[in-house]
């Protein structure tokens, strides 16, 4: 049994099949299940965010996993496998195992380094965890990753300078405006995404002119306009904040358009002429793609911001060779912590065979042992547990040596053969 990990993200999948593929966080737990009751899942992590979709699962078979994944892929997103199985990627074993330790220390963003991906792994494992879906694999491989990703983070300058999707938006949009000073900023979602371009913004001038937050969950939009002294609107209030605002910042995790193109054509016509910039980087999108034709609106999605953060990548391409060294090092370390933990069952069922042998044994000779007293079968039960610890102790010493190389993996196999373990 081992990780595989199916998936697509934004560098091998056009954005419209991708935002086809993403599942809202609302319908995690169902997906779960779903994949749970798959016949050769064990266990089961949904990672799902603007940048990609990845499946994580422990697996019975492999063959049998990746089946039981497309065909989830299939049903679920409601795609048909010819139109994803191009785009879609595969690792198994210490290659998925790797890939996420580098999705977790940001070396496979949008946004080098960015710091957001490793808070989103954990909560799609902590989300597994609530719906039971995990074990010892998963966990450990979840426990570890994080730990990777602070190392890469404390130990190197992976995420100096722009560290997220958030701030990536932010800085986009100030470039276009040359400035967002004295600007009216609308904030349409305040989750997370929502939440970060909000900091990013105030803390990157020195006053903003107006902020607008708007939310389908009022106590959030409340808090999050309070807490950079801005004010909250419900969402019928939406077009008359899209006729004042000079920068719309969207990021909300519906499937449907928040911002349709009829409804900005009306807000166009009584802007009077004044351009509008909507920095949307929700996935799916919240902007009608059709809203790009409009004359005075300017959109970016996560394809402009991506694109915008490439020239970034330069800077700090240096510290990704330091990342990959620790991401080397904790692979090898992961490998032989599975290799030691996947020892001990087997040198415990051997530990047990043995006794049942010895016990089997004492029982047979039992009529023959009655003539002894309580002392004198002390002696006899200790002598022979002496004989099949002498005999056991070289081959589960050279078992534990060897558990996280291929010669232990052959010592395994034997012993497993030969005890009929």
């Amino acid at each position: 049994m081992s990780l595989v990990i199916l998936g697509i993200n934004h560098r091998n999948a056009p954005l419209e099949l991708l935002e086809r593929m993403t599942i809202p966080a609302a319908l995690v737990p169902k997906a779960l299940a779903d994949l749970a009751g798959r016949s050769y899942v064990s266990e089961a992590v949904l990672l799902s965010t603007c940048n990609r979709t990845e499946v994580y699962v422990h697996a019975e078979k492999f063959h049998g996993a990746y089946q039981d994944v497309r065909d989830f892929m299939a049903q679920f997103f409601q795609v048909a496998p010819e139109d994803f199985a191009d785009h879609l990627y595969v690792f198994y074993g210490n290659e998925a195992v790797e890939h996420l330790f580098r999705v977790t220390a940001g070396l496979d963003s949008a946004v080098l380094g960015e710091h957001e991906i490793q808070g989103q792994v954990k909560h799609a494992w902590e989300t597994a965890q609530e719906e039971e879906v995990v074990s010892r694999t998963l966990n450990d491989v979840f426990r570890h990753a994080l730990e990777v990703g602070k190392r890469a983070r404390t130990e190197t300058e992976i995420g100096r300078h722009v560290t997220s999707v958030s701030q990536a938006a932010v800085v986009l949009a100030q470039e276009h405006l040359d400035s967002l000073e004295g600007r009216q900023l609308f904030v349409l979602g305040a989750g997370d995404m929502g939440g970060g371009m909000t900091a990013a913004a105030a803390s990157a001038v020195h006053g903003l002119g107006d902020l607008v937050v708007a939310s389908r969950t009022w106590a959030r939009a409340q808090d999050l306009a309070e807490r950079f002294a801005g004010r909250a609107v419900h969402l019928d209030e939406v077009d008359s904040e899209l006729v004042n605002a000079d920068v719309v910042f969207t990021s909300t995790s519906a499937t449907s358009y928040m911002i349709e193109y009829g409804q900005m054509v009306d807000v166009m016509e009584r802007r009077n002429g004044r351009e509008l910039l909507i920095v949307d980087i929700a996935m799916p999108r919240d902007v009608d793609p059709a809203v790009h034709d409009i004359t005075g609106v300017t959109v970016l999605d996560m394809g402009a911001v991506e694109a915008h953060t490439a020239a970034g990548r330069q800077s700090r391409l240096g510290e990704v060779d330091r990342v990959r060294t620790i991401i080397e090092t904790e692979v090898l370390r992961h490998e032989q912590q599975q290799s030691v933990r996947e020892a001990a069952p087997l040198i415990s069922s051997f530990r047990g065979r043995a006794e049942e042998i010895r016990s089997g044994e004492m029982e047979r000779f039992d009529t023959r042992l009655a003539s002894l007293d309580d002392e004198q079968r002390e002696v006899v039960e200790a002598l022979t547990r002496g004989i099949i610890g002498k005999l056991m102790f070289e081959p589960t010493a050279k078992l534990k040596e060897s558990a996280d190389s291929p010669r232990g993996d052959r010592l395994g196999s034997a012993l497993r053969e030969l005890f009929d373990l």
